[in-house]
């Protein structure tokens, strides 16, 4: 990158100003209010080792390592692998096509190539089961055609496998890495681009030896971002028999009541999150290539000829039709025949339900996430910026983990608040988290708290702080400096921090569904049941209503990467 300017004698001068400013009595309660938001979201992985070392059913090691442990952590390993290759040559490819050439459709494309993202995976997993299985439409009329009677006349490949996991999960998570590959990809200096061609590359080497090396960061971090939510799904995998850590986590929680087993389990997921993030980081350290200045020109798209079109065409659809189109139709097909759902009170019940407990999170995770960014803009401390930091973690823990992680510190609350109220005013007051909706609440603001301050903190970086200094020399203290200038300037940050904490929370489906109270259901959980019992046309309203939620952030998401390209 090009050296920065020295900064002048002003600059620094208003620097050490604020720095002088920052600190205060009022700036102190910031940093306190940080801490302690810091230490509620890293309590549940705290809880989670406690429970694993020193709990007294914890000592399942043994048994775990004779049945359990290895198959789950091998398959997971498999799974993990086969997702990270198809959504790299998927996201890559098609990122590749609608930036660098001209074809019938390019614009389309490349708005509908992220739409995969609204559909939850466990939503894709039902549609193909539903489908693909000997009762769906395929085989019938394969067997229709073809005069075979049962199954043991023809072979099928079966979509309950390892591989049909790969693959369903791949097409609902590739767009994490068409968006970042695209991004990377528009930024490429054109001037590198036509000097590879210059001296004499194809369009495949150009490719490979200078587009690619460039975007290598971006890849690592969308093919993370995807495998962090392989390795968070309970339903698609639950759906089609596979076995990874995350479903024995569930199984040997709920089904044995091992809960020191199912902490032992999920100690050992958290391993494979330090191992995605560790390669995230050491794929950004050894990048060798990197952009010597903003680019000159704006990259100039290549026109295809009519076959190279028609294959980039048919390159484009394929990810929409199979990670988009097929379940959406399938599901709306379903939906006519029994949209008198739409007027029974359960329905509108369940998006109360999900829409409600998604908006209290929503509001709890952006006020959260403004005091954390907002104390770390107010202190230079080091230990609050770790602190601070470590408080994003729960976006990388798994549903399921941070579900069994959360039970344990609300739950003690929850007794001791009972045992005091019992003691001084002799009335119970039962489990006044756990056995409501507001665990749900949490575990959505500690998992989606990371998503909250990476907005937030992103609408601050706009702002100058020698405006915080010109508003201290005023005499404003830092409460006031943030309602009167920050809150105002950074309104479109928090709207679209809230807007993709909802959206999240309206799909989330391990923690809901390990942290619900009983006869509580969300739209999320309520296809999940349905799912179980292989009663489709009774979710297909409910999987509509979600999808059609999650393609609000898709689109909003759309707009500003485009917007940001222009």
């Amino acid at each position: 990158m090009a050296d920065d300017p020295a900064p002048s004698s002003a600059w620094r001068r208003s620097s050490a100003r604020v720095a002088s400013l920052r600190i205060g009595r009022s700036g102190r309660s910031w940093i306190v209010a940080a801490s302690i938001i810091s230490g509620l979201a890293i309590a549940p992985i705290l809880a989670l080792v406690w429970i694993a070392v020193v709990h007294p059913t914890a000592n399942a090691w043994p048994h775990l390592l004779a049945t359990v442990l290895p198959s789950s952590a091998w398959t997971t390993a498999l799974l993990l692998g086969g997702v990270c290759i198809v959504v790299l040559v998927v996201g890559t490819s098609t990122a590749w096509l609608v930036t660098m050439y001209e074809f019938p459709g390019r614009r389309v494309f490349d708005w509908l190539l992220a739409v995969p993202l609204a559909m939850p995976t466990y939503l894709s997993a039902f549609a193909y089961i539903e489908i693909w299985d000997y009762a769906g439409p395929i085989q019938t009329t394969l067997r229709q055609l073809f005069g075979w009677t049962s199954a043991r006349d023809y072979w099928f490949p079966d979509i309950r496998t390892l591989g049909g996991a790969i693959l369903i999960l791949s097409f609902a998570l590739y767009p994490y890495v068409y968006l970042t590959a695209r991004g990377s990809f528009a930024q490429t200096p054109a001037q590198l681009l036509d000097a590879s061609r210059a001296l004499g590359h194809s369009a495949l080497e150009t490719f490979w030896r200078v587009a690619l090396p460039l975007a290598r960061p971006a890849l690592a971090a969308g093919a993370t971002l995807a495998l962090m939510e392989c390795l968070n799904d309970i339903g698609a995998v639950g759906f089609l028999g596979v076995r990874t850590l995350t479903v024995s986590v569930y199984n040997t929680w709920l089904e044995r009541n091992n809960l020191g087993g199912a902490a032992q389990l999920a100690c050992v997921m958290l391993l494979f999150v330090m191992a995605l993030l560790w390669l995230e980081r050491l794929s950004r350290k050894q990048q060798r290539y990197h952009a010597t200045g903003r680019p000159q020109y704006p990259v100039a798209r290549r026109r295809l000829g009519p076959a190279g079109s028609s294959a980039a065409i048919l390159g484009c659809t394929l990810p929409i039709a199979i990670g988009f189109g097929t379940p959406f139709f399938v599901f709306l097909s379903a939906a006519f025949t029994h949209w008198q759902a739409v007027i029974e009170p359960t329905f509108w019940g369940l998006l109360r339900n999900s829409v409600l407990l998604s908006a209290i999170g929503a509001a709890l995770t952006v006020a959260a996430g403004l005091v954390l960014v907002y104390a770390r803009r107010s202190s230079a401390s080091m230990p609050l910026s770790i602190v601070t930091r470590l408080a994003s973690l729960g976006y990388a823990v798994p549903g399921t983990v941070l579900g069994l992680g959360i039970l344990v510190p609300l739950a003690a609350m929850d007794n001791f608040v009972d045992g005091w109220m019992r003691s001084l005013f002799g009335v119970s007051t039962g489990l006044l988290v756990t056995g409501s909706a507001g665990a749900i609440v949490i575990a959505y603001a500690i998992r989606f708290l990371a998503m909250s301050q990476g907005s937030i903190e992103a609408g601050f970086s706009r702002l100058s702080p020698n405006l915080d200094a010109a508003a201290r020399n005023l005499g404003r203290t830092p409460r006031q400096v943030l309602w009167e200038i920050h809150l105002p300037l950074i309104r479109p940050a928090l709207g679209a921090a809230a807007v993709l904490v909802f959206v999240d929370a309206m799909k989330e489906l391990p923690a809901t569904l390990l942290l619900r109270p009983f006869d509580f259901d969300t739209l999320a959980t309520h296809v999940y049941t349905l799912a179980s019992f292989d009663m489709f046309e009774e979710a297909s309203l409910s999987a509509l209503a979600i999808v059609a939620v999650g393609c609000l952030p898709v689109f909003l998401l759309q707009r500003l990467l485009i917007a940001r390209a222009a």
